[in-house]
C-alpha cells in the first residue's frame, strides 16, 4: 500500500528535485533536495517570483531551477545592472542582495527590451553571476516547466515551505 501511494504522489503530484550548482544561491544551496509541485500547473499558470523546475533548454534531459522574470506580455529590460519589468525597477530584495548586479548575456543585452511571447517566460537564477538563464538562452516555454518548487525537504535542518516573494 505504501508503494502505491508513493508512486500516485510521485508520478501524478509531486517530485524531488535535486539542486546542482550555485545559480539558485543563497534562496538554495548545491546538493539540496526541494519537491516540485507538478499538478499545479494543470490547473494555473506560473506566476512572477515562483521558482520553477524545467527542461534545461540544450540539454532536456537535464532539469533546471530558475525564478520567474516575467509572464507573457511582460517587458524586460536590464539597464546599469538592475531588472525592469514593464518599464519599472523591478524589486528583488525578498530574494537577492541590494549589491547584486545582473549583467546582460547574449539574449537580452544592455538596455535592450524583450516581450515575453505568450506560452512563455523569461527566468534567471538568485545567484546573477553564475547562472545561466534567459540573459543566454531566451525564453521558457510553459510545456518545458515541469513544476513549481515549494518544500525543501534536505537538508532536514534547512527544512522549509519555499514562498513566493511576490505573494
Amino acid at each position: 500500500m505504501a508503494a502505491v501511494v508513493f508512486f500516485v504522489v510521485y508520478v501524478f503530484l509531486f517530485k524531488p528535485f535535486q539542486v546542482s550548482g550555485q545559480s539558485m544561491y543563497p534562496t538554495f544551496h548545491d546538493g539540496q533536495y526541494i519537491l516540485t509541485n507538478i499538478i499545479s500547473l494543470r490547473f494555473e499558470d506560473p506566476k512572477l517570483g515562483d521558482s520553477i523546475v524545467f527542461k534545461a533548454p540544450n540539454d532536456p534531459e537535464k532539469d533546471f531551477i530558475k525564478r520567474i522574470i516575467g509572464i507573457p506580455q511582460d517587458k524586460i529590460s536590464i539597464r546599469e545592472g538592475k531588472v525592469y519589468r514593464n518599464g519599472t525597477l523591478l524589486d528583488e530584495s525578498a530574494y537577492l542582495r541590494a549589491d547584486v548586479i545582473t549583467s546582460p548575456q547574449a539574449f537580452l543585452a544592455e538596455t535592450q527590451e524583450v516581450i515575453v511571447p505568450k506560452g512563455h517566460y523569461f527566468v534567471l537564477g538568485d545567484n546573477r553571476t553564475h547562472s545561466a538563464d534567459s540573459r543566454e538562452y531566451g525564453f521558457i516555454p510553459k510545456e518545458d516547466i515541469i513544476g513549481k518548487s515549494f518544500f525543501l525537504y534536505w537538508p532536514i535542518n534547512e527544512a522549509r515551505f519555499i514562498k513566493n516573494p511576490y505573494d
